[in-house]
């Protein structure tokens, strides 16, 4: 028999977050990203819900040629752009739009050999400061980019560093509008946070990720109250043991949990090497048997404890959520000093992963 843990993937969650973009864009079309396997909850299994977007955003080629194995015939966007010469050829088998950031990039598309133009995005540096022509050299770049004649369609980008925080948009607006003074096309800026708190950013195209999988672009549950977003992913377990600690005792690796009292305490199947965070500490949240509880001791490799106290009706076989609709995966990050991005991309291939 299997253990117990398990991965949900929910397309109606999935579709329901991708409406809630599209409401809060309702002038814009949609870049749904689905980069990193869909932020871990797997491509084939994400596009089913997210198959109303306009186009996809991803980084890899193969990621690239799978959606449309899927079925997927509209505008596919590489959001790196591509590496070598020889990705132009699959660029151009597989009709696929691609960011173009460099002059290297510009260079190797003036001289390949193309079927078709492919259509760009040529993004601006506007103060990430990873990708991008600057501002200074952007309109020269667009003027390259318009006389090469494998390019075609040309869309205008830039990416947002602090959308999410109090510094916002503004700056990098400013930006942007400077270095594409008087340049024609469409422009496309907003990431999951500008898609939802600037509307003023939304142009023609919006870029949403991480709200596409109910989680917050801030890493705060209550950033999203209200948004109608839904969590697309619920990692569940059970409980495979109970131990009672007399005071005094301790549980797992380093004794880092001593109990005060007589304490229930439920091992749940799930570890570090399932993806779950082992530096998560005592008091990071989970739910037991419908009942919100904390983690006490080490998580270890295959399996972490429980406090079981609030949980009076819990033994073994009781489910345990990790994170899902109960426990919001922005909740168990913070604790653990990190972001739900790095959880769902962190689920390990050991992990029964299934869609509903």
């Amino acid at each position: 028999m299997p253990r117990p843990l398990s991965a949900t993937i929910h397309t109606a969650a999935l579709a329901n977050n991708l409406a809630v973009a599209r409401r809060r864009a309702p002038n814009s079309k949609i870049w749904a990203v689905v980069k990193a396997n869909a932020y871990g909850h797997g491509l084939a299994r994400a596009f089913p819900g997210l198959r109303a977007t306009d186009g996809f955003g991803l980084l890899d080629l193969e990621e690239a040629a799978k959606l449309r194995e899927l079925g997927w015939a509209g505008p596919i966007l590489l959001l790196e752009g591509f590496f070598r010469p020889t990705d132009i050829d699959v660029i151009d088998r597989y009709s696929l739009t691609t960011v173009v950031h460099s002059d290297e990039q510009m260079r190797m598309l003036e001289m390949a050999r193309l079927s078709k133009p492919v259509n760009i995005q040529l993004k601006m540096n506007s103060g990430m400061n990873r990708l991008g022509y600057t501002p200074e050299k952007f309109r020269p770049a667009w003027e390259r980019a318009r006389a090469c004649a494998g390019i075609g369609q040309i869309t205008l980008m830039t990416h947002f560093s602090d959308a999410d925080s109090e510094r916002g948009v503004a700056e990098q607006v400013a930006t942007f509008e400077r270095g594409a003074q008087g340049i024609a096309g469409a422009r496309s800026l907003a990431n999951s946070a500008a898609t939802l708190w600037h509307p003023s950013t939304h142009f023609d195209w919006v870029r949403p990720g991480i709200i596409l999988y109910g989680a917050s672009p801030s890493g705060l549950t209550a950033a999203i109250e209200g948004t109608g977003l839904q969590p697309a992913m619920t990692l569940a377990s059970e409980l495979i043991a109970v131990q009672t600690l007399a005071e005094g005792q301790t549980i797992g690796y380093g004794s880092t949990f001593v109990a005060r009292k007589t304490t229930r305490i439920g091992v749940v199947a799930c570890g570090y090497a399932d993806g779950y965070p082992r530096v998560a500490p005592e008091g990071t949240p989970v739910m037991v048997d419908g009942v919100l509880t904390r983690i006490v001791g080490r998580v270890s490799m295959d399996m972490l404890t429980v406090d079981l106290t609030p949980c009076q009706n819990a033994g073994v076989g009781s489910r345990v959520e990790l994170w899902g609709a109960n426990v919001p995966i922005d909740d168990v990050a913070r604790a653990c000093g990190t972001i739900g991005y790095e959880l769902m991309c962190a689920v390990a291939q050991r992990v029964p992963v299934r869609a509903e």
